[in-house]
């Protein structure tokens, strides 16, 4: 039970440093682990021919390995003490899962934009993630050592900063709580920065379903089908699917036999108006989509509707597994791994989809529904000098201090655990650089692996060439 007053909950804060000191968060642990062996436990009950891809997409880059091994990572924070103070975490906080988007009254916002691994764990887990993806990027990016520590500080310093003031705010305060692009471009500290966000507004405006339509779907009839280009889209039953003859969705029979059920469980998980909505697009085409790094070979499906006006709609069902943290911290095993995502994403989020629901698929696997693009805007880090890429960590610390005062409840208890000053920081900054070390070192010992043929690891590009003529 919290606590009654501010000051027994600013006390109860501030207790949990007997446990687990500030300074002791820079502490890596003892690492006793082959990373190959939790790689092939995360790859179990993906799409066989597709793990390949997955490697493949892991072994560009240190960062492109880190972003697709959360698994090694949660295993690893859970052999260090922590701090107690448990809420719902994204549990996968490294720099690329924030974005923009639009919410349902089409403002621009910034958040989180990944759930597949929310659960409930300690709120330093979230900004661990966090600290190391800033250290290993900026080695991926030549900065130096004193710039990828200068970065981390700057997250972590914009956390505890935006948590104090959280810590004053009422708790619909936290729930109206929405950090616009107008408001960043207003805290933007440079002009190239100001530059920067309103050119990815002009941007984000013109990623909508309408645009995505000619480039990803042709008609065939009366119809809309999409295209296939695999191996990052096709369809499941036809000439490019990359499912093995004898998997079990292959048996289900054509794609509308496929969403069939898992479409009619989804509507149940909307409000009655969302669902008349949903009624007013006929379902025209499904296909399989491989997304991201970490997630190729879950199954992801794409399915089209258009209403009266041939105005698409392009929803995304994406398989919804364990999450990371669940494995390796102990709390409450969900009712439903897609609910979970779900619950998660609407806590942690100032505003979510409008179509966000779940249902239970084929062979049993459980499923999320989201859009696929609603003036959805991703950070190309790679293009970003080293002041634009301290202002994006400014902002990632500022939206993980807001989804977690929101979500949690607990902004005065976290508040007076970090306090004013920068040991928390500080011990966070050393634990992101020694555990950045810890990823190259996995990092080469994966890429030994995939050069001496222990794991196989394929490129899109040659897994595209199987299907060219």
């Amino acid at each position: 039970m919290k606590a009654s007053t501010i000051a027994d909950r600013q006390a109860a804060g501030r207790a949990a440093r007997e446990h687990s000191k500030r300074s002791s968060h820079r502490a890596v642990g003892e690492l006793h682990r082959d990373p190959l062996d939790l790689l092939r436990l995360s790859s179990e009950g993906r799409v066989e021919r597709l793990v390949p891809l997955r490697y493949g997409r892991m072994a560009a880059s240190p960062f492109a390995f880190f972003r697709g091994s959360a698994i090694l990572q949660a295993h690893d924070l859970s052999k260090v003490p922590h701090t107690g103070l448990v809420m719902p975490i994204c549990g996968d906080a490294h720099l690329l899962n924030f974005g923009g988007f639009a919410t349902p009254e089409r403002q621009l916002v910034a958040d989180l934009n990944d759930f597949d691994e929310v659960s409930l764990g300690p709120f330093e887990w979230d900004l661990k993630r966090l600290a190391a993806s800033l250290v290993v990027a900026a080695r991926h990016m030549r900065f130096s050592r004193g710039t990828a520590a200068e970065l981390v500080m700057t997250a972590i310093n914009e956390y505890r900063d935006r948590m104090a003031q959280y810590a004053e705010c009422g708790a619909l305060e936290l729930w109206y709580e929405k950090i616009t692009f107008d408001r960043m471009i207003e805290s933007a500290l440079t002009p190239e920065g100001r530059r920067t966000i309103r050119r990815g507004m002009e941007k984000a405006a013109g990623r909508t379903h309408e645009s995505m339509l000619d480039k990803m779907a042709e008609r065939d009839g009366d119809t809309w089908q999409i295209r296939d280009a695999p191996p990052g889209l096709f369809h499941v039953h036809g000439a490019n699917t990359l499912f093995d003859a004898g998997d079990d969705w292959l048996k289900v029979g054509g794609w509308q036999k496929l969403i069939a059920r898992m479409y009619g469980d989804y509507r149940k998980t909307l409000s009655h108006e969302r669902c008349e909505l949903l009624d007013q697009f006929a379902l025209q085409d499904l296909v399989f989509k491989v997304v991201g790094v970490g997630s190729v070979g879950t199954r992801c499906l794409v399915l089209l509707g258009v209403d009266h006006h041939d105005k698409p709609l392009f929803l995304q069902a994406k398989e919804a597994r364990r999450s990371v943290v669940a494995q390796y911290f102990a709390a409450a095993a969900p009712r439903h791994e897609g609910e979970r995502v779900v619950y998660g994403q609407r806590l942690l989020q100032a505003a979510s989809d409008i179509f966000l629901g779940w249902a239970t698929g084929p062979a049993g696997r459980h499923f999320y529904f989201r859009q696929l693009r609603d003036m959805k805007l991703s950070a190309s880090i790679e293009l970003f000098d080293s002041s634009l890429l301290q202002g994006y960590a400014r902002l990632c610390g500022w939206i993980v201090a807001r989804a977690h005062a929101k979500a949690s409840g607990q902004a005065i208890e976290l508040s007076a655990y970090m306090g004013r000053n920068d040991p928390f920081a500080e011990a966070l900054t050393d634990y992101a650089c020694s555990y950045a070390d810890q990823v190259e070192r996995d990092y080469d010992r994966f890429m030994k692996a995939c050069r001496s043929g222990e794991i196989e690891a394929r490129t899109d590009d040659d897994m595209a060439a199987d299907f060219r003529v």
